[in-house]
């Protein structure tokens, strides 16, 4: 039986609990066992926008630098050895995953359905149309379509065979088979998930206990808010369920960046994780506004006292910071935040804007190591130069 006596955790473990359990305490470097690292984080965001690198890129290069970025193409067209689908967001999962992911297809469906997301949805004769289609060519991107929207009445009106795509992508009739320049190109499930996998059929409650163990495993610990929010596949009433029943969690007590304590819950091992705790890399890294430990603002707040908001939909003129800003983390804290965007074909990585963190010093160390971390980044991106713009620093470097 686990010991049900609340286990206090300080904020600095806490805070390196966390960034542990998500693959940021370690230096990024070392071999790269991609597909591993994939299903260590149990699922990695995509995201369209590139003003360094795409989001899922950037993140994955975050835990190890020896990343590239076809490796993800690869191992998600050759290799199949993850699928796309929808957790808080379009992202990828380790394939192996795909059992406990059959809900999530059904209850995406009717999400939507609910939502009225996919009004004007062609009829089921016309998706089977589609389908056949894809049947009979192999997979198609919707560029291979050609109807038109008639009403455009809100910004995410799509036309109709775009809506079929959608609609049976989510419901996992489709699956993503690989990307084009970032055009996602669909084609039957059966063609691209395995039918090993796709035979094994748990019951729902299992797939639910399934979701919760394995958020909380790499969340290190979490309220039962947190463990909803982390796969955003179950509600919160069956996390609540599932907490109810679990009888290998334990209670714990966080301590809070402001001071207070906040009850929430953790693996039955954490004193065991906890004994294993070294202290993080002194590295410092420029994070993505959708890396995991940065996407649950009010986690993040709670823990590390740093408040942040990404502003890409937020008109120009009412931005506190700028378009994308990306966090800057130096061992268990955040020190910072930069704007800084790459030109690809002029090979050139530029520095918009430093905002140090009130009551963070920046001495001559911090800033070689901001140069250190603008170098490697440029070269990821396969930048020749980084350039500081008058807005930021007068400073040049070159990686």
């Amino acid at each position: 039986m686990v010991d049900q006596t609340p286990l206090r955790l300080d904020n600095k473990t806490a805070r390196r609990l966390w960034l542990s359990a998500q693959g940021l305490a370690r230096t990024p470097t070392g071999p790269l066992n991609l597909h591993d690292l994939i299903t260590r984080l149990g699922f990695v965001q995509l995201d369209t926008i590139q003003v360094v690198a795409r989001a899922h890129h950037h993140i994955l290069w975050s835990r190890n630098q020896n990343y590239t970025e076809p490796m993800l193409d690869r191992l998600l067209a050759q290799e199949r050895g993850i699928f796309e689908h929808f957790t808080h967001d379009a992202s990828v999962l380790p394939m192996e995953f795909l059992p406990m992911w059959q809900r999530q297809f059904a209850r995406m469906k009717a999400l939507h359905d609910r939502a009225g997301w996919f009004k004007g949805l062609p009829d089921a004769a016309a998706r089977q149309k589609i389908k056949d289609r894809i049947r009979a060519e192999g997979p198609l991107s919707t560029h291979a379509f050609d109807s038109k929207l008639e009403n455009r009445d809100h910004m995410w009106a799509r036309p109709p065979h775009k809506l079929a795509l959608d609609y049976m992508w989510y419901s996992g009739e489709l699956a993503t088979c690989h990307r084009e320049n970032f055009t996602k190109f669909y084609d039957l499930a059966e063609r691209v998930f395995p039918a090993d996998l796709r035979a094994i059929a748990l019951p729902e409650s299992a797939q639910i206990d399934w979701l919760c163990d394995a958020a909380l495993d790499r969340m290190g610990f979490g309220t039962l808010g947190e463990v909803q929010k982390f796969w955003d596949a179950t509600s919160r009433a069956e996390v609540q369920d599932w907490a109810a029943a679990a009888d290998h969690t334990r209670p714990v007590e966080i301590e809070t960046a402001q001071g207070g304590w906040l009850k929430a819950i953790a693996p039955e091992d954490i004193e065991d994780r906890i004994n294993a705790l070294k202290p993080p890399t002194s590295r410092l890294r420029i994070l993505n506004p959708f890396d995991p430990v940065v996407r649950d603002r009010a986690r993040l707040g709670r823990l590390f006292g740093f408040d942040y908001r990404v502003e890409m939909f937020v008109p120009a003129a009412k931005r506190q910071w700028g378009y994308y800003v990306y966090p800057i983390l130096e061992g268990e804290r955040f020190v910072g935040r930069i704007e800084v965007k790459a030109d690809r074909k002029a090979s050139v990585l530029t520095v918009l804007k430093v905002w140090p963190e009130p009551g963070v010093q920046w001495p001559a160390a911090r800033h070689a190591k901001l140069d250190a971390e603008l170098g490697r980044l440029a070269r990821f991106v396969g930048a020749s130069e980084v350039i500081w713009a008058s807005t930021a620093v007068k400073h040049r470097s070159s990686p």
